[in-house]
Order: structure tokens, then C-alpha cells, then sequence
């Protein structure tokens, strides 16, 4: 399986793609380096992401594989729009389920950042809620704070 890592502001990263589709994004430096186009272009991507540019992940080709409920609820967290959140209720209502079912899901991301499940918040607002990626919620602090950052003039 094609592998390229990349250096961010989180640390390395390593995409993942076969058959074409991007399949993960994983934390740390993978063993075995290629540069396919589709690699080599999501890469670019995410250091325009990371450099502050304002970038639409949505025409990157994803390989998924969970529940049918599972990829409804990521397929819904791709439609949040850069620098704006959704509470766990409000995507519960907007697609079904509970905010409990909802979270489940949303932990079971495997394509941090492509798939911005950091745009979930709780409703409650006291925090950011749990986040399984990276370095949990200072992670997710971090990805929100440079998508505001961006959008504030």
C-alpha cells in the first residue's frame, strides 16, 4: 500500500491510499515511502491546511470502511463548512440518531482532519468534548483555533 509522510504542526503524519482512494491518515512516519499523484496532491493539501490556507478536502477520493450509520455521520461531517462547528445534538437531528450514537462515530474517524470530525463540539459547551486523535482535545484545539484564525480578519 502506497505511503507518504509529511511533517505538520502535529507532528508526522503518514496518508495511506489504494485503489486510488485515500484509506488513513495515521500518525507517524510510515515504512514505506511512495509518491503517487493522488499522495503526493493530498499532502499539499493538508501543509496548505496547515501553512493557513482555506482548503476544501471534499473532492479527496476516501476508501471507508464502517456500518452504513458510521459513513452517513462521516459523509455529514464533511458538509461542515471550514471554521464552523456542529454540536453532537444538531447532527443527531440533522441525520438521525442520538448525539450518544452520533459521538461513536465520530470516534471511530478513521481520516482525521479529511473527515473534520474536530468540528463536532458538545452542546454544553464547557469543553471540546473528547477527541481521539492526535493529542485529544489540545489537538482539537489547535485544528479550530487556526480555521478561526484564518476566517478573522
Amino acid at each position: 500500500m502506497p505511503q507518504l509522510s509529511f511533517h505538520s504542526p502535529l507532528g508526522a503524519l503518514t496518508l495511506s491510499e489504494e485503489d486510488g482512494r485515500i484509506v488513513s491518515l495515521d500518525e507517524g512516519w510510515g515504512r514505506d515511502q511512495s509518491e503517487t499523484p493522488l499522495l503526493l496532491q493530498v499532502r499539499d493539501m493538508m501543509q496548505d491546511y496547515f501553512d493557513g490556507k482555506v482548503v476544501d478536502f471534499q473532492s479527496i477520493p476516501l476508501m471507508l470502511c464502517g456500518t452504513a450509520y458510521q459513513e452517513r455521520v462521516w459523509a455529514a461531517l464533511r458538509t461542515i463548512p471550514y471554521g464552523q462547528t456542529r454540536s453532537y445534538a444538531e447532527l443527531a437531528r440533522s441525520i438521525g440518531g442520538s448525539p450518544q450514537s452520533i459521538g461513536q462515530a465520530v470516534a471511530r474517524n478513521p481520516l482525521l482532519i479529511l473527515i473534520p470530525c474536530h468540528r463536532v463540539l458538545p452542546s454544553h459547551g464547557k469543553n471540546y468534548g473528547d477527541y481521539s486523535g492526535f493529542d485529544g482535545a489540545e489537538s482539537k484545539a489547535f485544528l479550530l483555533d487556526l480555521e478561526r484564525e484564518i476566517l478573522t480578519p
